[in-house]
């Protein structure tokens, strides 16, 4: 059975101080973790390990069980009694066949500049991909990031929808944005909020929750499991 680690943020606020979007959105890890997880083992972890922050405003929408029918979301409610984390700063990448990072407002805020996040990516990054056999970004955006983006295929949250969640002046950069400048190739679905991932050979990303789902899906195609 291949094995996974989901990296989450440890961001406990935006660069307002805003707390209701810090950290890592739900249904971004919930959606690909039950789709994973009967077919991998999958580990957690994060820079300050335990409890990482989550966005209280996915929990309001997602994790709750007074929920209308037309919005009930089953995985994301029990998917915040399941995970265990580890400290990012114990984990090495040799120990997994695959790596997702799961998407939120907090990522773009911590990870960048994590010295044990940016020592993962070196590893699965050219030339040094280990044994791995599969890695998932959903976020990047290191010092160096151009090893990274390079030539390479893209998706992730859009200006449009970063704008309409009105949270612009809550994050060092905006992702579509960064992509690009770093020579990356960025992709969009045709409306915001709408479905899209991309998929560069071993690099698969997703724009947005609505996309999480699809992320898993394609993660489970390239481990081999049909």
């Amino acid at each position: 059975m291949p094995s996974e680690l989901f990296v989450l943020t440890s961001a406990d606020r935006t660069l307002t101080g805003a707390q209701t979007l810090r950290g890592w959105y739900l249904p971004e890890a919930a959606h690909p973790y039950y789709l994973l997880a009967p077919h991998a083992t999958i580990d957690f972890a994060a820079p300050k390990g335990a409890n990482p922050p989550l966005d209280e405003s996915s929990v309001k929408k997602y994790g709750t069980h007074q929920r209308t029918q037309l919005y009930k979301d089953e995985e994301s409610v029990r998917f915040l009694t399941d995970p265990v984390h580890k400290k990012l700063s114990e984990v090495q990448f040799r120990d997994y066949d695959a790596i997702f990072y799961v998407g939120g407002h907090g990522p773009v805020i911590d990870l960048p500049t994590d010295k044990d996040n940016i020592k993962l990516i070196g590893e699965v990054s050219p030339p040094n991909r280990g044994r791995a056999e599969e890695w998932v970004y959903n976020l990047l955006g290191n010092a160096d990031g151009k090893l990274n983006f390079a030539g390479r295929t893209f998706t992730g949250f859009s200006n449009e929808e970063e704008v309409q969640v009105d949270k612009v002046a809550d994050i060092p950069f905006l992702l579509e944005d960064r992509i690009q400048d770093l020579g990356g190739k960025y992709v969009k679905a045709d409306k915001a909020w709408g479905v899209k991932i991309a998929v560069d050979g071993k690099l698969i990303t997703g724009q947005n929750p609505a996309s999480a789902s699809a992320v898993g899906k394609a993660l489970l195609q390239a481990l081999g499991v049909h």
